[in-house]
């Protein structure tokens, strides 16, 4: 705390600033401060005010050693003033001797009749204020629960008495009759009991999650599976790193080990490694250790006790390691409540969680399960293939010499056999074979490099693809291989013209968009499409000159380099879009078909003629593209290679696409991606299928599948080291799955990436995590979780206002950071906000936007604050007519309703909360002049923003300036023609009201 209050304004002011704070070490701190500020100030109420916040800070901060002792302050204040207890500081006091008793209960140091003479000082003192004893019978209960003695008997006193206005609330006490249930092995029941609080009709600062943590095992023994796993959605999310939820965090650990998801216990372990030091409650952390205990024995069971976990800082650990550490931790822990309390009730309790196996054998909880092969720090698992490929030999020189007969032909079995010897390589012991044929060693450091090159240049690292290339190419030189030398420079030139815009794109290779279906190879602006053609250009120039300087070329090195050449002409339209660039492909194309004939390249051949359809697709001249493509598969399927079969099916499913024809591409995409399990996934770009179905589900309205092909190429894109492609396939479908109203999917995947490390070292490109981050915030506002969305919105409204380079991302984010905050009911960070998208559209415009975000603040304020919010509302909704002044100048035209009505239209609406009826009717009669009668021509749209306005100009008339003769005829004319236009839903409401007046009448 920066200045201490100096009077009882500044500390309230401050207690107030404090409770808005969330729970932890820096809410405690300020209270602990402000308790001390108070006592300066020698004033009773406000000390009092101060000793709440506090023993709250200690209560809900995991600290329950010292709430019992500011308690006792307050309790001695009330017996010496009493009168400074005021009806509702009184009830606090009262209701918070039920905190004593549960800070009592967890501390395994606090002998057990010292627990019952509290329940006794409780029970003497609420009958001396002659209040009902339903919350001592509570706390008495709770405490027969806890030891697991007369526990029916206690249940009795308290279930059977009427509540009283110190009861726990509604959805706590439900909860407590749900474990009395749920302890009798009364699954059923408990569930019932449970319900309203499941469902959310009740709730408290600690409840839902609470009950929803214990409710999730009951649900699956009871076949509600997808119940529990939407509940274990949002729960988690709800109690995730709060030290005073510890034990909530515990048993979803346990649901995650005992439904086949222990990776992402793993991963929720991690996430959750702060409690292992911040719990300062012992039966808290006894929950919490047991559940994780319970996670770790099971990943140990499954023979994974080496992976790394996250566990007590100062250490690194393994799941073994951690599991055994946390066992004595929790054992001692149990047996010092077990001691206390006289029973064997929490070794009974933690051996019964131990015990238990698993319920479900595989539940998908998130969109991005994975199994615990994919945590272990080892090489990238590789999908299960359906072909069996090809015996590595074992033989070394068999071994080289096989890699590079399979590298010659391109075929993808070249990979397994590179992959090997990159490890017998790198031994210390390796010793190159003696052997002409295989020649020396610097040719094979040669092969390895150029095979690391291309995987590289796969993941679009470019300028480390060329440096790899180029340092191959020295080598075969330096072994007496110039062909090879020659085709590494050649792919070095490729690599290198790919990195001024980074732009990945497959031209000859025939992964290119089908009809311009995905833009111009992605440049960032016509600028940097001009520099890149550039650069495709030169490189195309330069492989000319190298192909024509080399000399004793074998043919599949002549072929490479007159395929690198068609490419980089290919890549080169890819990226321009010209109608020039088209004739030089195909004459490259041409040229390599010619030459891949005369030698009987089978793998050039068909490259060759794809290459050819992949330009007709890219000149737009789909029709020709099919007829190629068509060509190129009758040709793939009689003679091979067969590998070349998904790529070419997947082009013709985008050509399909490009054609509208999204059933026809579905077939083509579902048979590539069949044929594509015979075949490493990175070599046939599985992946891409996986996105290109993705789109195509989209275009046949089945969201769902859409939503499953997407993860799973974003799965296999970070199988392959391509982070970022992974990153914005994940990206896309958080959107689809906040578009589907899956809320808590989107947010569950979306905490999952931002946890990856790279993410939270900040290695990955900023823009794409704020993406991340914005499509998370607004999926915490569209799940109601107002504070968490505002929170996150402030924060990347900042960041944004530092991108020089992008101000209309400014403007989006700040306009819906200042709607946020005046929902918030926070009117000046608002406007403040509204001003920084203010200012930032002035540079990129963004009208339709920004004059919603005006628009809807202005309403807010007005409906808050009414008359008193109206100055500010008007001041909103000056700008918008500002911004909506500059659109109709620049001749932009609003997607919806023009921007003019729809400011009409608020004007009304804001004038009307503030009590400005007339100034309302006159702003409504404007929008409705602007929006016109509906008509066939308009639509169902305009129909209903139509009677929508009418509806609240009637009301204004009507109700609200008491003329009900002219608001009826307005209603019966509107509902006349709405009925007459066949619309009879957008009639109702207005039938509604003119009914409600006719009976007012």
């Amino acid at each position: 705390m920066p200045t201490a209050p100096q009077n009882t304004d500044e500390l309230y002011q401050a207690l107030e600033e404090n409770d808005r704070r969330p729970y932890g070490r820096t809410r405690t701190v300020t209270a602990e401060e402000l308790v001390d500020a108070a006592e300066q100030l020698a004033e009773p109420v406000p000390l009092v005010h101060a000793l709440f916040e506090l023993q709250e800070a200690y209560t809900y901060g995991s600290e329950p050693r010292k709430s019992p002792v500011v308690f006792a302050r307050l309790l001695n204040l009330f017996d010496e003033q009493p009168d400074v207890f005021d009806e509702r500081r009184r009830h606090t006091l009262f209701w918070r001797f039920k905190w004593v008793a549960d800070a009592l209960r967890v501390l395994p140091e606090i002998p057990l009749a010292s627990l019952r003479q509290w329940l006794t000082e409780m029970r003497d003192r609420y009958e001396k204020a002659g209040l009902g004893l339903q919350p001592y019978y509570g706390q008495a209960y709770q405490l027969a629960a806890h030891i697991g003695e007369g526990t029916t008997l206690a249940y009795e006193l308290w279930a059977g008495r009427s509540r009283t206005g110190l009861s726990d609330c509604e959805a706590c006490e439900i909860c407590e009759r749900a474990l009395h249930h749920l302890a009798a092995g009364d699954d059923e029941r408990a569930l019932n009991d449970w319900e309203p609080v499941l469902a959310g009709k009740e709730s408290c600062q600690e409840e839902p999650a609470r009950s929803v943590s214990y409710a999730l095992l009951p649900l699956l023994r009871n076949g509600h599976v997808d119940r529990a796993r939407e509940l274990h959605l949002a729960g988690y999310r709800n109690c995730r790193r709060n030290p005073s939820m510890s034990g909530e965090v515990g048993r979803h650990l346990e649901f995650c080990a005992l439904t086949g998801n222990e990776a992402r216990g793993l991963e929720l372990l991690a996430e959750n490694r702060n409690l292992f030091g911040e719990v300062d409650s012992p039966l808290d952390l006894f929950d919490f250790l047991t559940g994780t205990e319970v996670l770790l024995q099971r990943v140990e069971s499954l023979g994974h006790g080496e992976l790394p976990a996250a566990g007590y800082a100062g250490r690194t650990w393994t799941v073994a390691g951690l599991r055994a550490e946390v066992r004595g931790r929790a054992d001692d822990l149990a047996a010092r409540f077990d001691a206390r309390n006289g029973t064997t009730a929490h070794t009974d309790r933690r051996r019964a969680r131990l015990d238990r196996a698993p319920l479900v054998e595989a539940l998908e909880l998130t969109l991005r399960t994975r199994g615990l092969d994919e945590v272990a720090p080892a090489a990238p698992v590789t999908a299960p293939a359906a072909r069996t490929a090809a015996e590595v030999p074992e033989s070394l020189p068999e071994l080289i010499l096989r890699a590079r007969t399979l590298d010659e032909q391109g075929h993808p079995d070249a990979r397994a056999c590179w992959a090997k010897l990159r490890t017998l390589a790198a031994s210390r012991d390796y010793a190159h074979p003696d052997d002409p044929a295989v020649g020396p060693l610097a040719r094979l450091r040669a092969d390895l490099l150029s095979d690391e090159a291309s995987r590289t240049g796969e993941r679009d690292e470019f300028a480390e693809a060329a440096a790899l290339h180029e340092e191959a190419a020295g080598l075969y030189e330096d072994a007496g291989a110039p062909g090879d030398a020659a085709v590494a420079r050649a792919c070095a030139l490729l690599a290198t013209a790919e990195i001024p815009a980074e732009i990945s794109a497959e031209g000859a290779e025939g992964a290119g968009s089908a009809g311009g279906a995905d833009g111009a190879g992605g440049a960032d602006s016509a600028g940097g499409a001009a520099v890149k053609a550039a650069a495709l250009d030169a490189a195309h120039a330069a492989m000319v000159r190298l192909h024509e300087e080399a000399s004793g070329l074998a043919p599949h090195q002549e072929a490479r380099l007159l395929r690198l050449r068609a490419t980089a002409l290919g890549m080169r339209l890819q990226t321009s879009g010209d109608e020039a660039h088209v004739a030089p492909v195909l004459a490259e194309a041409d040229l390599l078909l010619a030459f891949a004939t005369r030698h009987d390249l089978g793998g050039q051949i068909s490259g060759a003629l794809l290459l050819r359809a992949t330009t007709h697709a890219l000149s737009g001249d789909l029709p020709a593209a099919v007829t190629a493509i068509d060509g190129v598969l009758d040709r793939l399927k009689a003679h091979g290679p067969a590998w070349h079969l998904p790529r070419t099916l997947a082009l013709r499913g985008r050509i399909q696409l490009g054609l509208r024809d999204a059933q026809a591409a579905q077939a083509d995409l579902a048979e590539g991606l069949r044929l594509a399990a015979d075949w490493p996934a990175d070599v046939v770009d599985t992946a891409r299928l996986h996105a290109d179905l993705a789109e195509v589900c989209m275009h046949l309205g089945r969201p769902d599948e859409a939503l499953r092909h997407l993860t799973r190429s974003a799965e296999l894109e970070l199988r392959r080291g391509s982070r970022t492609d992974a990153y914005c396939a994940y990206s896309n479908a958080a959107q689809l799955c906040l578009d589907l109203g899956r809320v808590e999917d989107c947010i569950a995947l979306l905490d999952s990436l931002l946890a990856e490390p790279d993410v939270a070292a900040g290695e990955v490109d900023d823009r794409l995590v704020a993406q991340l981050r914005l499509t998370r915030a607004r999926a915490l506002h569209t799940g109601e979780d107002l504070k968490a969305a505002t929170t996150e919105f402030v924060a990347l409204a900042a960041e944004s206002a530092r991108w020089d380079d992008d101000p209309g991302s400014h403007v989006m984010i700040a306009a819906e950071t200042a709607v946020l905050l005046g929902e918030s009911g926070e009117f000046g960070p608002a406007r403040e906000a509204a001003e920084q998208a203010i200012a930032a559209h002035a540079r990129a415009p963004r009208y339709e936007q920004l004059s919603g975000c005006l628009r809807e603040l202005a309403r807010l304020q007005a409906e808050r604050q009414g008359p008193e919010g109206l100055a500010d509302a008007r001041a909103h909704l000056a700008d918008a007519g500002r911004i909506a002044d500059e659109a109709r100048a620049a001749e932009y035209e609003a997607q919806g309703r023009s921007l003019d009505t729809a400011l009409a239209y608020e004007h009304g609406r804001v004038n009307a909360y503030a009590g400005e009826y007339e100034d309302a009717l006159a702003a409504l009669g404007k929008a409705l002049a602007l929006l016109g009668e509906p008509t066939p021509e308009k639509g169902e749209d305009h129909a209903g923003e139509w009677a929508e306005c009418v509806r609240l100009t009637a009301a204004v008339e009507g109700i609200y300036l008491e003329r009900p003769a002219p608001a009826l005829n307005r209603l019966d004319a509107a509902v006349s023609r709405l009925t007459a236009l066949g619309h009879t839903e957008e009639a109702e409401p207005l039938s509604s009201l003119a009914n409600r007046l006719r009976d007012g009448e």
